[in-house]
Order: structure tokens, then C-alpha cells, then sequence
């Protein structure tokens, strides 16, 4: 038994050295640019559209903020989710349009702005439209998703031209 411990050394100390050399190289993950973040809010809006607070709110980190137009900052992807009903009214439309976007020099956070449209219908259902302006922040989440940590809207006057 004393006499192969010398050659089991050599073999550990020859495959410690040339394995790792034989391995392939394991891909890196792509790096997420603006492009991604835009796409991202274009899935993200679909989502609203499709399955209203629910779609909506799939896109949120738990731990988001919410900075409403004219309103207390809302703490919490549970507590935001609780004033996002109006999005499951039929009679209700928001839609959106990422105008411009950049993501961190680590690649781990960035942000989209743009434009957006809420249609419906006021108490007396006569059709409405208001427009605005939001900005959304986000951030890449242990699991390699990106999920909105903070977002902001305020109001336009009157639709972009």
C-alpha cells in the first residue's frame, strides 16, 4: 500500500494540472444592454394588457417602490399591488413607450423613460385620456431576471407631439 501512494501523488498532481485545461469554456451569461431593458418594458406592458394588476405586477421586485404622480411614495410590491385594481377593468387601458433606457457599467441595473397613455371612462362613461411621462428603474435579481425596483409617472398636459 506504501509503495502507490507515490504514484497516486504524480496521478492527483497530473490531473489537478491538465483537466482544467481540457474542460470547455463555460459561456457567460449575455450581457444586457438599453435593447434589453426597452424589450423588457414591451413585455412588461403586454403582461398589464393581458392580465391586468397581475401581468403588471410580475414585472415589480418585492422590495419596489412606487413614486404615483401627486402622491405618497407606496413601499413594497404588495402595497403597490393593492392600488393597481383599476388595471383590471376592461374599460381601462394603460400603454406605454420606452423613448430612451441605459444599463449600469457592471450590468446589473439601469432604468427606461417614456411615455405613456391611460385611457377610460369617467363616472359618467364618457371616454378619457391622460398622458404622461414615467420613468422606471431596474435591477437584476439573484435568480438573472430583471424586476422594476423603482418606478415614476407624472402627468403631460396634453399628448406628446
Amino acid at each position: 500500500m506504501k509503495s502507490l501512494l507515490p504514484i497516486l501523488v504524480v496521478a492527483l498532481l497530473v490531473a489537478t494540472v491538465f483537466l482544467p485545461a481540457t474542460r470547455l469554456p463555460v459561456a457567460a451569461a449575455p450581457k444586457a444592454t438599453a435593447e434589453t431593458l426597452k424589450q423588457l418594458e414591451g413585455e412588461f406592458m403586454q403582461a398589464a394588457l393581458e392580465k391586468g394588476s397581475k401581468g403588471y405586477m410580475s414585472y415589480y421586485a418585492d422590495d419596489a417602490v412606487e413614486l404615483p404622480n401627486s402622491s405618497p411614495a407606496i413601499h413594497g410590491k404588495t402595497n403597490i399591488a393593492n392600488t393597481m385594481g383599476f388595471l383590471d377593468d376592461k374599460n381601462n387601458r394603460l400603454t406605454w413607450k420606452p423613448e430612451g433606457a441605459d444599463i449600469s457599467a457592471s450590468g446589473d441595473l439601469g432604468y427606461t423613460y417614456g411615455t405613456y397613455e391611460f385611457a377610460a371612462r369617467d363616472k359618467d362613461g364618457k371616454p378619457t385620456v391622460d398622458y404622461g411621462k414615467y420613468t422606471s428603474i431596474w435591477k437584476m435579481q439573484k435568480d438573472g431576471s430583471w424586476k422594476v425596483v423603482l418606478d415614476m409617472g407624472n402627468a403631460s398636459p396634453v399628448e406628446k407631439q
